[in-house]
């Protein structure tokens, strides 16, 4: 792209159509805003800044020539300042802003230059760059600031290892990056331009509204004149930016969550082992259909639960040449009764969630209607619709046809209605896939036909300014609806390859897309998870076992197994490139190596155990917007070694709540892996080791022996518990739809709880779960804590339930689980009695506690 850079300067404050005077004392009104003009001659170039709530700032810088984003993925919350009382004072070219214990300053001296900077902290915590912060660039606008080396940087949605974006490069969009590298390839398949720097002082996040391509150079440019600078740069349009300041990632992560949305809530049985594979629905003989339903014998013969299956998108290829991929529409010689084989998969206790595609090809039956109705988008070169190559049928086959314009009123209500006809066959999962929207010319016409593409601004109609990913929100939208209007008390399930900021309001749920088989694979997939979760999309995964290269060894599929059941979303799914026959490909089956599916078994059945921690967690992320899965200084910002190159990289742990420390062997043959134990300080009472049940101090590297026929390295915090349930697959309490004999009722719960050794001073430890019906739209949601504290000689153990719990659960007892080894007996507080005695196939002591 053509670099045009122009600084425009003299700016002078103008009266401020924004401003909001809130009073300090109820009589003096406080500015708490800022609108700044360019006087420079040719330009009319506005700057605004204005304080919206605590730790909230918001920026723009616009013009006539570059308007704001037209549909910015979030809308400008109302300035709400709570119990805070603001102050600001005014210079000829500076002004500043207080509230709570954030300064904002604003200084137009040259042009304008914003600063924050945290109570009793002696440098800001964010700065513009001075001389060149707010730029034009051609087209578009690039923001620079200053770059804090040596410090951590995460965000923007997905993107290649490591999890520390620091010193890189990243191009801000999306494409279908079929095999990618996970720690080369870029960009991957999210668009959000949300980038956060942490340090141990404190955390700003900067986010823009804009869907237009763009890039952001995290450190990664450096001159000899400027220093050492950060870069966003937007191809399109004006800027709109939010600044949110925190003590910690948890505070900024959670005003993102307050300004853009929660995460959704996620049925239950999507935290089940969910299969797929493309080959079983391209099947023409055996038929699809009975290769699925002989996948389910299968599971039921190797005793292996299975909740959901993703049904790729064979079941749209045409039966006639040329079998190209048909969305909505079904080959009725694979299924010749759709609605009877998704019936007999519920039977089996099995959902399917069906893979939709936002484009159609040429040879589509509906491409006519759909060119006549105006919904795709326009070629101005020809003045029609515009075309596309686009993925037609096998790996790296492809066809002509257009995308789905979801501004058009004829694309969103056509798509609208083919997901409802799937919801009607039975399906209860919508699989947004190929979503990135690789069109290939920025002046590309939208149709904005719809309301909520009305825009006051002369700004066009092309994508470029739109933005491409803006019709990946807008696709999320229609199938969400859909859903919802059909059944509006179920929690919608929508699946979603691409994403931005706004998806995740239609959108349950994401993965990382089409990753390849290979050790380092499944080690940077933890990064691109932990970047995913700052970044809300907190119920995500990957595909176990990579989804294109070879088949995984025993070892590594194992070893990807084991990791995996420790994520919020747990699938195997897979596109093997066949070179006898590109359409099917090939599958990874629980089953395919005999000599260790019993241990695959095993490590499903304990996903399923975990389930009850899993979901509490998700409900957690709901409600407070904190990922289930985090970087290992998430809560331990006071350890000094979690700010070190190696763990800011966040390659080979995390933490799965605040018990369940998990690592991981990233090398074939390895027995032996490395691990950092954070520390909350002196009192830290450090972990326990599942494998060794040996207690180990924090605030240390640890060597953690670990057979890969046996587990990969889990650490649990002392004092910690984990809420479990049964190790097969159990129906959500309000969910009566499809009752099968291989589901069975969720009425068993059991806590397992690490207290420390007989001879250590004991405190009281306390841990919180939350339960719901699993499926309802209206969250009615139950709070449960069990308190614990030992002696030399017992355990004693007290479940409180909280005052407003309106979801009554099927379990009337509670085991409590202790590791092995562990011989003191539980005593119940409130009984002031001992509690049962048991023992599991693990050597563990279980105590059966009566629940009043």
């Amino acid at each position: 792209m053509r670099q045009q850079e122009y600084i425009p300067q003299k700016y002078h404050p103008v009266t401020s159509e924004l401003e909001h005077n809130i009073s300090a004392n109820n009589t003096q009104p406080v500015s708490t805003d800022l609108k700044l003009e360019s006087t420079a001659p040719g330009t009319k170039f506005q700057f605004t800044f204005e304080a919206l709530q605590p730790g909230l700032f918001r920026t723009t810088f616009s013009s006539p020539t570059h308007p704001l984003p037209p549909h910015p993925s979030t809308s400008r919350p109302a300035a709400n300042f709570a119990h805070l009382k603001p102050t600001s004072q005014a210079t000829s070219n500076q002004k500043t802003i207080t509230l709570g214990d954030v300064t904002a300053t604003v200084d137009w001296q040259d042009c304008p230059r914003v600063s924050l900077q945290l109570a009793g902290q002696e440098k800001p915590i964010h700065e513009d760059l001075q001389f060149r912060s707010y730029v034009v660039d051609s087209t578009g606008v690039a923001h620079y600031t200053r770059y804090k080396r040596d410090t951590l940087h995460v965000g923007l949605g997905e993107k290649a290892a490591p999890m520390n974006l620091s010193n890189r490069h990243f191009i801000l969009s999306a494409t279908d990056c079929f095999g990618y590298d996970a720690y080369r390839t870029d960009p991957l398949y999210k668009h959000i331009p949300l980038l956060i720097n942490a340090t141990p002082e404190g955390c700003i996040g900067i986010f823009s509204t804009s869907h237009s391509r763009g890039t952001y150079a995290v450190g990664s440019e450096i001159d000899g004149l400027w220093g050492h600078f950060k870069v966003y740069r937007q191809d399109y349009g004006g800027l709109e930016e939010y600044l949110m300041v925190g003590k910690t990632l948890q505070d900024v992560v959670k005003i993102y969550a307050n300004l853009v949305g929660y995460p959704l809530l996620v049925p239950r049985w999507a935290f089940g082992y969910i299969a797929g594979g493309m080959k079983y629905s391209m099947l023409d003989e055996p038929r699809a259909c009975d290769a699925l339903m002989d996948f389910a014998e299968k599971l039921k013969k190797h005793d292996i639960p299975c909740s959901a299956f993703q049904m790729s998108s064979g079941y749209t290829v045409a039966e006639t040449e040329p079998k190209t991929r048909n969305v909505f529409t079904w080959n009725h010689h694979r299924f010749p009764d759709p609605e009877g084989f998704v019936a007999k998969y519920h039977a089996e206790g099995i959902r399917i969630i069906a893979n939709v595609k936002p484009y159609v090809l040429a040879n589509h039956p509906e491409y006519e209607k759909l060119v006549a109705a105006n919904a795709f988008f326009s070629d101005p070169r020809t003045q029609k619709s515009g075309i596309a190559r686009l993925w037609s049928a096998g790996g790296g086959e492809s066809g002509e046809g257009g995308h789905i314009d979801f501004t058009s009123k004829a694309g969103f209500q056509w798509w609208y209605e083919g997901v409802k006809a799937l919801r009607t066959c039975g399906i209860e999962g919508i699989w947004n896939d190929n979503n990135e929207y690789t069109i290939p010319d920025d002046d590309w016409e939208c149709a904005l036909e719809r309301d909520n593409q009305v825009s006051d601004q002369k700004v066009g109609n092309h994508i470029g300014i739109w933005g491409r990913a803006l019709h990946t929100e807008l696709m999320g939208k229609s199938s969400h609806d859909a859903l919802v209007d059909l059944e509006p008390n179920v929690r919608p399930f929508v699946l979603t390859r691409s994403a931005t900021a706004g998806t995740m309001r239609y959108a349950a749920s994401s993965w990382g897309g089409d990753n390849v088989t290979s050790w380092e694979s499944m080690k940077g997939a933890n990064s691109l998870s932990l970047n995913a979760g700052v970044s809300l999309l907190q119920c995500y995964g990957h595909d176990i076992g990579g989804f294109e290269g070879p088949q995984p060894t025993p070892e590594l599929l194992l070893r990807w197994i084991q990791l995996g059941i420790h994520s919020p979303r747990f699938a195997i799914n897979c596109f093997k490139t066949d070179e006898n026959d590109n359409t099917i490909g090939g599958v990874i089956e629980p089953w395919m190596y005999p000599e260790i599916t019993p241990l695959i078994r095993d490590a499903i059945k304990r996903r399923y155990e975990l389930i009850p921690y899993l979901y509490s967690l998700m409900l957690e992320s709901h409600m407070t917007a904190v990922p289930p899965q985090r970087w290992i200084g998430w809560g331990y910002e006071s350890d000094s070694e979690v700010w070190t190159p190696e763990v800011m990289a966040g390659e080979i742990q995390y933490w799965l709540g605040d018990t369940l420390l998990v690592g991981g062997v990233y090398e074939a043959g390895k027995e032996m892996a490395r691990a950092y134990l954070p520390s909350k300080g002196p009192e830290d009472e450090g972990y326990f080791n599942l494998s060794s049940h040996a207690y180990i101090s924090a605030g240390q590297w640890q060597n953690i022996t670990s057979k890969w026929q046996d587990s990969i390295p889990l650490l649990v915090r002392v004092g910690g518990a984990i809420v479990v349930g049964k190790n097969v697959q159990t129906r959500s309490s309000g969910d009566h739809r499809f009752p099968s004999v291989n589901v069975v009722e969720d009425d068993y719960r059991a806590v397992e709880i690490f207290p420390p050794p007989p001879d250590r001073k004991s405190q009281v430890y306390s841990y919180t779960w939350y339960e719901d019906d699993g499926i309802s739209a209206k969250l009615e949601v139950s709070k449960f804590t069990l308190e614990y504290s030992c002696t030399s000689t017992d355990i004693l153990v007290r479940l409180r339930k909280g005052q407003d719990n309106r979801y009554i659960p099927l379990w009337k007892n509670l085991d409590i689980i202790l590791p092995a080894g562990e011989l003191r007996p539980v005593v119940s507080e409130a009984l002031m009695e001992t509690c049962v005695r048991k023992e599991d196939s693990r050597m563990r002591t279980v105590w059966t506690m009566l629940v009043a």
